[in-house]
């Protein structure tokens, strides 16, 4: 595997003087993140379900205009939009928290369908 195929990421995260508030950084980025009222946290702040699910968002808005770069479609703009349902009376699995169901959907512009068709089965197999 040639160096540059390699990447390394890192981000920090620390507990503040507010419980279920914490401080997350990366790089020279610094961003806060509150734990759920349920769990008597603050609740103000992204949750880190949220900050999941953006994460998993963001790479797919990012990713689908690489492929569309590297395919030379003119795709002018991408956006994504994801929601997870989480319920704790009927967990995937018991010794775990996972989401029960999870949707991701893109809306694409400035492609036809059928390039917008395969923009999204790239992003799939990626």
């Amino acid at each position: 595997m040639a160096l540059a195929d390699v990447r390394q990421y890192a981000a920090q995260a620390r507990s503040t003087d507010t419980f279920g508030r914490v401080l997350c950084s990366a790089r020279t980025q610094h961003f806060v993140v509150d734990g759920p009222v349920q769990n008597g946290c603050p609740g103000e702040a992204l949750s880190p379900a949220e900050l999941f699910l953006a994460g998993v968002a963001t790479c797919g808005v990012e990713l689908v205009q690489v492929i569309a770069r590297n395919q030379g479609l003119p795709l002018q703009a991408v956006s994504a939009t994801i929601e997870a349902l989480q319920d704790r009376g009927q967990p995937v699995r018991p010794d775990v928290s996972l989401f029960n169901r999870v949707r991701l959907e893109f809306h694409l512009q400035g492609v036809t369908e059928e390039q917008a068709t395969r923009l999204i089965d790239n992003f799939r197999r990626r």
